[in-house]
Formats: structure tokens, sequence, C-alpha cells
């Protein structure tokens, strides 16, 4: 499914898609490896656990590349 966003948004999000894909490259690897070494026998069971903790390691570099990208900072202590 892709949603249409504007010209500025789609931009941003090109290139958080590619600084994620950058810095999951090593889990995404990982991935690939658990399931061919699996066989199409066992891809579920313990195979699906790996899976699913190696996609959430990826879903948090991406919100940490996102998170990295606000402006947070505070100039003078509140």
């Amino acid at each position: 499914m892709k949603e249409a966003l504007p010209a500025a948004q789609e931009a941003e999000a090109r290139q958080l898609a590619q600084e994620i894909a950058t810095a999951a490259a090593d889990e995404l690897l990982q991935l690939a490896r658990t399931l061919v070494a699996g066989g199409d026998s066992s891809l579920f069971g313990a195979t699906e656990f790996k899976v699913r903790d190696i996609l959430l390691k990826v879903g948090a570099k991406a919100y940490e590349r996102r998170l990295g990208q606000k402006k947070t900072a505070t100039t003078a202590p509140a």
C-alpha cells in the first residue's frame, strides 16, 4: 500500500528509508541467513520467533533514526 505524500514529505520519507536500510543492514542480513538456514520445512516455530526478534530490532532502529531527526534540544535549562 502506497500512500501519497506531498513532495517534501516524500523526499523526507525516502531519505529516512535509506538511513533505516543502512542502519539495519546487519539485521537484514541476519534475517536472510535465518530464513535460508531454516529451510522451507522449518519457517515457523523457532525460526518464526527469531525472525520476529530481528524485525523488532529493525523497528527500533527505524524509531531511533526518526527521533534522531527531531530537534529537541533546548538552549537553556528549564
